[in-house]
């Protein structure tokens, strides 16, 4: 299982998703929408990882 900076694992589609191809979506919850985002699978769109994007 990869779950680092630049790889997610996906356990919908039992793989590794690389950074670089995540879906990006807004986050649920009230969280600011500029300083987190939803990292989801490009496959399934399974929720991978919600991160905070603020520094980008």
């Amino acid at each position: 299982m990869v779950e680092d900076s630049d790889h997610f694992y996906c356990e919908t589609c039992d793989r590794e998703v690389a950074q670089s191809d995540v879906i990006r979506t807004k986050t649920m919850g009230g969280l600011d929408p500029d300083n987190w985002q939803t990292f989801c699978c490009p496959e399934c769109g399974n929720r991978l990882q919600t991160v905070f994007v603020g520094g980008e």
